[in-house]
């Protein structure tokens, strides 16, 4: 596994596997989300036995599959509301993480500044500054 905390209550990771997910929920993480399309992994890995596996180790799984075309906003507030109902620390994964990444920079959009979410993003390996348009619009929506 290679979790990434973006911030004390949200994490990344690229693809984890089934057999990782006690471990993840001894780390505390109370809600993984799969961002992932099913259709980019083998059945063992796609939603249903991620599900059951989260389940037998008491984690809430959500799935919220991220593609350029599920790409939203709605997706975006989504993942913000599954982040909000954890009881506990969330840790998303996609096949890098990069996707879960985005996600959660265009939430934060007008909640932290442009700059310090390129550079949380960037402390974890992942490069948004082609965002950096985007994340300023949507904050100056607010």
């Amino acid at each position: 596994m290679d979790i990434r905390p973006l911030t004390p209550a949200y994490a990344v990771s690229p693809q984890i596997n089934p057999e990782d997910l006690p471990a993840i929920a001894a780390a505390g993480y109370t809600t993984v989300i799969n961002n992932r399309p099913d259709e980019e992994n083998p059945p063992s890995h796609q939603n249903e036995a991620m599900k059951k596996a989260a389940k037998d180790a008491g984690i809430t799984l959500v799935t919220l599959p991220v593609s350029h075309a599920t790409l939203t906003l709605e997706t975006v507030a989504a993942q913000k509301e599954a982040i909000a109902a954890s009881t506990g620390p969330v840790l998303a994964y996609c096949a890098s993480g990069n996707r879960c990444t985005i996600v959660w920079a265009l939430g934060q959009a007008g909640q932290i500044e442009t700059d310090e979410i390129v550079q949380i993003a960037a402390n974890n390996g992942y490069n948004l500054n082609q965002l950096r348009g985007q994340l300023d619009m949507l904050a100056q929506q607010g």
